[in-house]
């Protein structure tokens, strides 16, 4: 038996009989940080399109975080990134739609989901959800089996085929790297909100085109605009209910 087949077999073990939660391991957020809170992002469209091609946000995700570019897309590691509005919104495709929105491509990312179906079938609870609605990846129980990329519906799963750190031109110290065989994704920067922080993306962004706050919070800027204005979201049909809204 090889060591990925015995690590395998060990956290199958360990998961179905003696395993704690993931929260409360070492690497892993304790749970109900961030109290009573709903964390959620809100996409501009307008915003997005009045800047055109502009990769800000993409490219400060990715400086922190640690994310390789392989430049090769089928090992391609993505926290967050654009697809066509097509790709995104296929239940939004008629006769009529906004051309101007439609033909731009859209920022996507983890949707962060209330009930994410990614989480049950984590076999080592690597993938589990925090009491404030954050779908969170315990890079070290990760054994590689991709459940949760085949039960993700968003595609917003990465798998590091190789080694990601050779694909680095400066690593961020502060973020952990990962290893071969590992699943990565985004985490609406716990990290940063830990510190009081908002996510580097939205803050990278120079056209105010993301917002980002708490659901359970009447006086967020974000339930503001989510009272007063139509949002979308992607593939609502599933029932997922994703924390990523997209305004139009």
């Amino acid at each position: 038996m090889n060591r990925r087949a015995f690590i395998k077999l060990l956290g199958l073990g360990l998961a179905g009989f003696t395993l704690r939660p993931a929260s409360e391991l070492v690497g892993a957020p304790q749970a109900g940080h961030g109290g009573e809170k709903k964390w959620a992002m809100l996409v501009d469209l307008n915003a997005c399109v009045k800047k055109g091609e502009c990769t800000d946000c993409i490219s400060a995700c990715h400086r922190i975080h640690n994310v390789p570019n392989f430049n090769d897309t089928n090992h391609e590691i993505k926290w967050i990134w654009t697809a066509p509005f097509s790709d995104v919104f296929p239940e939004q495709q008629h006769l009529h739609v906004n051309e101007r929105l439609s033909q731009r491509p859209v920022l996507v990312l983890c949707n962060h989901c209330e009930s994410p179906p990614c989480v049950p079938v984590c076999p080592t609870k690597a993938t589990f959800q925090r009491s404030d609605g954050l779908v969170m990846m315990d890079f070290h129980r990760c054994i590689g089996c991709r459940y949760c990329m085949a039960a993700c519906p968003y595609g917003s799963r990465s798998f590091n085929w190789q080694d990601p750190r050779p694909a680095l031109a400066k690593i961020n110290e502060a973020f952990p790297t990962r290893t071969k065989g590992v699943v990565e994704k985004c985490s609406f920067c716990d990290e940063r909100l830990a510190k009081g922080l908002i996510p580097a993306c939205v803050e990278a962004c120079k056209e105010k085109g993301l917002f980002f706050g708490d659901l359970n919070n009447p006086d967020s800027r974000i339930r503001r605009i989510l009272a007063k204005r139509f949002v979308i979201r992607r593939k609502p049909e599933l029932g997922t209910n994703p924390k990523v809204y997209y305004l139009v």
